[in-house]
């Protein structure tokens, strides 16, 4: 047994955890938990716990639904919203065969193996998301059919009393309880929209932190008698969420990033990380992008990314370039703006790096930079830039992707097909229902 086994044996005995949470997540990124006995987490660690994954979305087959959990205990904490009177915590797992072999179909052990291809490149990834979401009154829709917002706020609003600041102070104490470093907090430009952004980490320890991240949300949002939605457009009219994500890629303790005296002292690695990222876009956009909705944010303004280019400080760019203060070249870093609020963080993150990682691998070269404001281009000029469209729809997002021999090399063919039977099954749904938009436009006129 290591250290850090005996660790959290020794915690659950001393501060008389009661329950202790087996965390998992399926195909979508949805949270999957059991509650385990203090006194089988031992048992746990040299085994694992057996269960059912034909039941999970994505994980196994009906003919081989035997899987195993192994907790990492490396991601133990102690659960601060269940309180101290029983006290609760939570590991993450990693799913496991019978044989004890890596599960293919697990999402951690996608990015995993995205993470190993970059330490035997000599790299170590480091990611720092933005998270946007909504605050509303309830999960029913108001007397207009609409979501009911908590506020009429806009960007940096400081709306005196409000219900945003008491959240997101609650929100930020919780998360900073179970180790999540919060950089800052503020009110976004929608009504009841908010952003949190966590302080950089490792890609893996991101990942965990943001279906941590999620569910503090939802319990605090709950303890205040509201309800938090990450939604990617829950309104037509106002902007949707985003996750806004910050990579970096380090050699040791050196950004391999930066280069003094290169145009905009991007190193040729971040050029060709960037362009990796962009040749490979489209294709990975039904992970990075999974729901139909996804798709009336990508297309309805508000700062969503809609076409593939990059620029620096553009925030019109799918991946931009930030600005950062003189002679801090550690904080080098490219943004993707392409990821929505309700992804898959294990997916997303892996397809992303993935992308890079091809880059840099196949010395793709980078484009000219976009200085114009993407956006308020025409058609025909941004066709003449080299700026084509990101799907329109979760349809041609799918197209896109099943015909991409990378995306099958990155997600691993059991989750390369789930991905596209679960996202079928949407479409195929969404394409059947009749909207009350058809029937408000079409019902009396035709």
């Amino acid at each position: 047994m290591d250290r850090q086994q005996e660790f959290v044996l020794r915690t659950i005995e001393e501060r008389d955890v009661r329950f202790v949470r087996l965390w998992f997540t399926d195909v979508v990124g949805s949270l999957k938990s059991v509650a385990l006995a203090p006194a089988e987490v031992e048992g746990a660690f040299a085994e694992g716990l057996g269960f059912d994954g034909s039941s999970i979305e994505g994980l196994s087959r009906i003919s081989e639904s035997d899987m195993l959990l192994r907790p990492d205990p490396s991601t133990f904490q102690i659960l601060p919203w269940r309180g101290e009177v029983e006290p609760t915590s939570r590991m993450f797992c990693d799913i496991l065969t019978p044989d004890g072999d890596a599960s293919p179909a697990d999402p951690r052990h996608v990015l995993k193996r995205q993470l190993n291809l970059a330490a035997d490149l000599g790299f170590t990834c480091y990611t720092h998301p933005e998270v946007e979401f909504y605050l509303l009154k309830s999960d029913e829709l108001g007397a207009n059919g609409k979501p009911r917002p908590v506020d009429q706020g806009g960007y940096f609003d400081h709306v005196p009393g409000g219900v945003g600041q008491d959240f997101r102070r609650q929100a930020v104490t919780m998360l900073e309880d179970v180790g999540i470093s919060v950089e800052f907090s503020h009110h976004e430009n929608g009504p009841g929209q908010n952003e949190i952004d966590l302080r950089y980490a490792d890609a893996l320890t991101t990942a965990d932190n943001l279906m941590t991240f999620r569910t503090v949300v939802k319990e605090v949002a709950l303890q205040q008698g509201i309800y938090a939605t990450f939604m990617p457009k829950p309104f037509s009219e106002h902007p949707g969420s985003g996750m806004h994500t910050h990579f970096s890629l380090f050699e040791g303790d050196s950004n391999a990033f930066f280069e003094a005296g290169q145009e905009y002292q991007l190193s040729t690695t971040a050029r060709q990380f960037i362009a990796g990222i962009l040749r490979h876009a489209p294709e990975m956009t039904a992970v990075t992008n999974q729901f139909v909705n996804s798709y009336k944010r990508m297309w309805g303004g508000g700062e969503a990314p809609s076409h593939v280019s990059w620029g620096h400080n553009n925030r019109s760019a799918l991946v931009r370039v930030p600005l950062y203060k003189p002679n801090k070249g550690q904080s080098a870093r490219i943004e993707y703006r392409g990821i929505d609020s309700a992804c898959n963080p294990y997916l997303a993150y892996a397809v992303v790096l993935g992308a890079g990682l091809k880059g840099i691998q196949e010395g793709y070269e980078l484009g000219p930079a976009a200085e114009d404001d993407v956006w308020s281009l025409t058609t025909s000029e941004r066709r003449a830039l080299g700026h084509n469209p990101l799907p329109g729809s979760l349809h041609d997002a799918m197209r896109a992707m099943e015909n991409s021999e990378f995306m099958a090399e990155v997600l691993g063919e059991r989750v390369f097909e789930s991905v596209l039977r679960n996202k079928q099954d949407e479409w195929d749904a969404y394409r059947h229902d009749v909207s009350p938009f058809e029937l408000n436009r079409y019902l009396g006129m035709l």
